[in-house]
């Protein structure tokens, strides 16, 4: 199951939009707008500054760099739909400008002096929520030296009655480790967040059309009994004209084997449509697989994951009358996953242990594996997560069968089995599950 996901992307691939391609997640319109706010807080702590508090500041040179930003949004507003989406390095390139930009106007007012030399964090932290690492990486370098050529290289910060002031050297380098060291730090949490948001998304999706796809499978098996049906009137008619018209003929006329063959072939016909119709539908025939009991479903979700040299059973070790699971998607799509599991990492041998009561239906599906490591143990069920230590998986399988099961009303825990090697996965739906 850890391809899961690949793999759905490449059959969806066509229908992907834009806004599902990384590439493309980030939209024109967004920065432009993020810019736009920019632009006015500057243009107004410019003017304050300026004529407010009469500190005198190279008015024009900071106005200009202001207007260069005004007009290059002016024309990308104009050139580009508001709905175009960025490519990778279109959407860094943007934020590298917006990053130079706000340097070359901090360079004009005081360069490390000025207390606005914390919005140099800003383009570093939007890098890091809708970039990748490396563009992320790029763009803090790119603020490492800029703020280091302000800290040597600026104008001095402007100060009532013209005066000037000037911070001590020691001051200044250490306001631009303070200001490296927040960049890291804020850069680092904000892409943390962002990537594990994306991660739970792309899981949820994957697990969405997981569920889809058990679904139209059971919806096929629901429309094929249906067809089955409406197809057995015909071919019983079909049946009787031509078992007439064997009885009429000779025995040596040369139709008499192609009516035998034809006869033959329209009982097969009503074997094939004998066991169509008894094929379960998800969506209107449930009440006829009502009787399939919890061992019986486990044998036929297991079937498809049984390799040979595992043995695999399933016990009964409750009291009464076995319970019996209602035929769900997500019921057998998520313990079909955990029994892949078990099957792949089991040397000799794979048991299900179904245990019930009044009140809880129970199961332990139990391997002879090498077991969870504890630190895979705390983590498990988080969608990018393996336990195979030579594999590209990513736990995909795991989480989806959770979630599944966990939507189907069950709970699911995972643990080494004690006193043995393998690993058990304990599974325990509310009794009256199958009156819902």
């Amino acid at each position: 199951m850890a391809a899961l996901l690949d793999r759905l992307r490449d059959r969806l691939g066509p229908h992907l939009s834009a806004a599902d391609d990384p590439a493309g997640r980030v939209r024109l319109q967004t920065l432009v707008l993020l810019r736009w706010i920019a632009i006015i807080g500057q243009l107004l702590a410019i003017l304050f500054v300026h004529f407010g508090l009469n500190f005198k500041l190279p008015l024009l040179p900071a106005l200009a760099v202001v207007g260069i930003s005004a007009l290059l949004n002016i024309v990308l507003f104009i050139v580009y739909p508001t709905a175009k989406r960025l490519s990778e390095k279109g959407a860094a390139g943007y934020l590298a400008f917006d990053q130079i930009q706000l340097c070359i106007l901090l360079f004009l007012t005081g360069g490390i002096d000025n207390p606005f030399t914390v919005l140099v964090l800003v383009p570093v932290t939007v890098s890091a929520t809708i970039l990748t690492l490396r563009s992320t990486v790029v763009l803090g370098l790119l603020a490492f030296v800029l703020t280091t050529l302000m800290t040597i290289y600026h104008l001095p910060l402007p100060w009532g009655d013209h005066a000037e002031v000037l911070q001590p050297p020691l001051l200044q380098w250490g306001n631009l480790i303070a200001l490296v060291l927040g960049t890291l730090f804020i850069a680092a949490y904000a892409w943390q967040v962002a990537e594990e948001a994306r991660r739970m998304s792309d899981a949820l999706a994957a697990t969405q059309m997981a569920l889809a796809r058990e679904q139209q499978v059971s919806a096929l098996g629901g429309l094929a009994a249906a067809a089955a049906h409406e197809l057995g009137s015909p071919l019983g008619t079909i049946a009787v004209v031509v078992k007439e018209i064997g009885r009429e003929l000779p025995a040596d006329n040369p139709l008499a084997e192609d009516i035998a063959l034809l006869q033959s072939q329209v009982e097969r016909c009503r074997d094939i449509l004998a066991r169509l119709s008894r094929r379960p539908s998800a969506t209107s025939d449930q009440e006829a697989f009502s009787d399939l009991g919890i061992a019986n479903m486990l044998e036929m979700v297991a079937q498809p994951w049984r390799r040979e040299g595992i043995a695999f059973a399933v016990r009964l070790i409750g009291t009464g009358t076995p319970p019996v699971l209602p035929r769900r998607p997500e019921i057998l799509h998520g313990l079909g996953n955990l029994l892949q599991n078990a099957m792949e990492f089991a040397r000799a041998s794979v048991d299900i242990e179904v245990d019930w009561d009044d009140k809880t239906i129970r199961l332990r599906i139990l391997d002879d594996g090498p077991g969870l490591n504890v630190d895979i143990l705390s983590a498990l069920g988080e969608p990018y997560v393996t336990s195979r230590p030579d594999s590209g998986g990513m736990g995909l399988g795991v989480f989806i069968a959770m979630n599944l099961l966990r939507r189907s009303g069950a709970s699911v825990a995972f643990a080494n089995r004690p006193g043995a090697s393998g690993t058990q996965v304990a599974v325990s739906w509310p009794r009256d599950l199958t009156a819902k």
